[in-house]
């Protein structure tokens, strides 16, 4: 079968390896077939990995994916063959101190697809066909578009920042850089309940992108670097912002914008800034860190199965599996590419 592997920077191969073993207990087989290209993916193709994790040996990439069900393990219930479904790339423990906190994302020993952070890696799912245990492959509707389905993941880490906001009804938020995370929180946040939502990046292609997404006003601040100062006035006028793209002066960007006892959720990873301290403490700002998620997958699976959001803007590109380079070449340019997904033959 096919495989998308990572074997050093800008060394990546579609291979055929051998198909996957029987569906075991518990474990259901899926053919896949969307895949999206997350940032984490980029930074394995271009750097070999990011910060101290670097890929050791060869490895399939992808965490973001849909498929069909095509073999049921012993013991498997709830699902059947043909079923359309997305995957849970997340496999916390269940057994150490977060997993019993009801924190699963902070697990000690987390799997998560497509990683090397582990020794050996955690393989990815961009494979033609991959057994995965039951309870990570979440069934939608048989109408719902694979392409979108395989959209949970990244939706999921929104409705999580968004779910550490606390309530969003009727309040006003700004959302600091508008690639697909920043992008997939506009539909969370409008979902929340937020009245107004402003968006702001250096670049305006992706800004497009927010319009389409629901944001009501979106903001280069290249080209208008004084866009901003109206919402600095009587120390800031921002109920809640999300920051989303991990630049260090986003973050003291954010600490003045908001109102005083407002919530900033730092989404994005990225630089280490300073902290306006003084901001923080003088203005009583809420500060939270939004990691990964948990609960929120079958969420976003739900939501986007209802047609409950409108994800389809952030999808820009889509090749077959035999053009995977092409696709990561293609999702390097930010000036055309929001969220590519590599398409396999059975999609």
């Amino acid at each position: 079968m096919k495989a998308v592997i990572i074997h050093a920077p800008h060394d990546l191969r579609v291979e055929e390896i051998d198909a996957a073993q029987p569906a075991g207990e518990g474990e259901v087989k899926v053919a896949i077939a969307r895949g999206g290209i997350c940032g984490s993916d980029l930074h394995y193709y271009h750097d070999g990995g990011f910060g101290t994790v670097r890929i050791k040996h060869p490895m399939a990439l992808g965490h973001e994916v849909s498929g069909v069900v095509t073999e049921l393990g012993a013991g498997v219930a709830g699902l059947a063959v043909g079923d359309k479904v997305a995957v849970n790339p997340s496999r916390p423990c269940g057994t150490c101190e977060f997993c019993k906190k009801d924190m699963r994302h902070e697990c000690l020993d987390m799997r998560f697809n497509g990683s090397a952070m582990r020794m050996p890696h955690e393989q990815g799912l961009f494979l033609a066909e991959v057994n995965v245990p039951a309870e990570q492959a979440v069934r939608v509707s048989p109408e719902t578009d694979l392409g979108l389905a395989a959209l949970c993941e990244p939706f999921s880490v929104c409705l999580h920042a968004v779910n550490q906001a606390g309530p969003l009804l009727g309040k006003r938020v700004l959302i600091s850089g508008s690639g697909p995370i920043g992008c997939l929180c506009v539909a969370a946040a409008r979902l929340a309940g937020a009245t107004e939502i402003i968006v702001t990046d250096i670049t305006p292609a992706p800004l497009k992108i927010a319009a389409e997404m629901g944001a009501d006003r979106c903001i280069d601040l290249l080209a208008e670097p004084e866009a901003l100062d109206a919402l600095r006035e009587h120390k800031g006028r921002i109920d809640c912002v999300f920051e989303c793209s991990g630049a260090a002066p986003a973050l003291k960007t954010a600490c003045e914008v908001v109102t005083p006892g407002g919530q900033i959720v730092t989404v994005g990873l990225g630089s280490e800034p300073v902290l306006p301290l003084s901001l923080v403490v003088t203005k009583e700002i809420k500060l939270s860190g939004s990691f990964r998620f948990d609960h929120e997958f079958a969420v976003a699976a739900e939501l986007i199965d209802r047609g409950r959001v409108n994800l389809a803007p952030v999808l820009t590109g889509e090749f077959p599996v035999d053009d995977a380079v092409a696709a990561f070449d293609f999702a390097s340019d930010k000036a055309k590419a929001m969220k590519v997904q590599i398409r396999f033959e059975q999609g």
